[in-house]
């Protein structure tokens, strides 16, 4: 079975002059147009293409990345409105529509929104909406403390960023565990910090644990040495200096120069910190 709004492996039938046709099972031939038809490939070839429909409602292939696939979240551009909807570009050569009753707010040229792609049911074709909850999961039995997962900023709140996790549950990073100020849109690596009575989750940046502190500790070492093997940083200096200058929290930095001067690694001097000699 295909899947429609996602990669698919087919196998290629004939070429023609205007591109491959591949083997849709049931679906029939999908057309995978000249433009995207990699070289020296014959028939028999398996190909990963990624399948949608045309202006004229056919399934059609590309190998073409999409910035979003079915079920998924993203942050588009909006690149024209009509009465019926706008259109966003998604990384593909026919736009995503996104209709009038699945905008929440009024979609304007050269705006961004968070959207999910869905399939229509009468018309089989790919859409977005801004209405994401249907697509979330309001209970976290997949997940666990201290798993790595992807977040997706959605929207700030009184406590801190609303954020959905794997496109399926959400969670709030709360200001005091965010080091820097986010966007609606932006996509980072954390982690499940806590779950609550409710099913309700709190997530941090970066990695959990030793996890974290040890790849901090890297990135400090390398640092030190990039600058002969001393820096003007320690647990006085402000955080949003040691967030621009390390990439981390002052929690972070202060954890990591603490372990890397109990193993001897380090020294503190008056002005900041100093990489002890091996």
């Amino acid at each position: 079975m295909i899947q429609v709004g996602r990669w698919n492996k087919l196998t290629v039938v004939k070429a023609v002059d205007f591109g491959l046709y591949l083997d849709g099972g049931e679906a029939g031939e999908i057309l995978l147009p000249k433009r995207f038809v990699p070289r020296n490939v014959a028939a028999g070839a398996t190909l990963d293409v990624f399948l949608y429909h045309d202006s004229e409602n056919r399934l059609i292939a590309t190998t073409e990345q999409p910035l979003v696939s079915l079920g998924e979240i993203a942050l588009l551009r909006v690149v024209s409105v009509t009465h019926q909807g706008a259109f966003m570009d998604w990384g593909l050569m026919k736009d995503l529509f996104v209709p009038l009753s699945q905008q929440t707010t009024k979609m304007k040229i050269g705006g961004s929104y968070l959207v999910a792609v869905y399939q229509d049911e009468r018309t089989g074709r790919l859409a977005g909406t801004e209405r994401i909850n249907q697509f979330l999961t309001k209970e976290p039995t997949q997940l666990k403390e201290l798993e790595a997962v992807k977040l997706l900023i959605w929207r700030n709140t009184d406590i801190g960023y609303f954020c959905i996790i794997n496109n399926q549950y959400t969670g709030v990073l709360h200001y005091d565990d965010a080091f820097q100020e986010y966007e609606s849109g932006d996509v980072l690596e954390g982690y499940i910090k806590n779950i609550r009575e409710g099913g309700k989750i709190d997530v941090a940046p970066g990695k959990p644990g030793y996890a974290r502190v040890e790849a901090a500790s890297d990135t400090v070492l390398r640092l030190l040495t990039a600058h002969d093997g001393y820096l003007p940083f320690n647990d006085k200096s402000k955080p949003e200096e040691i967030y621009e200058f390390f990439g981390m929290s002052k929690k972070t930095f202060k954890m990591t120069i603490g372990g890397l001067y109990k193993s001897g690694q380090i020294e503190f001097t008056q002005t900041g910190i100093r990489k002890k000699e091996a």
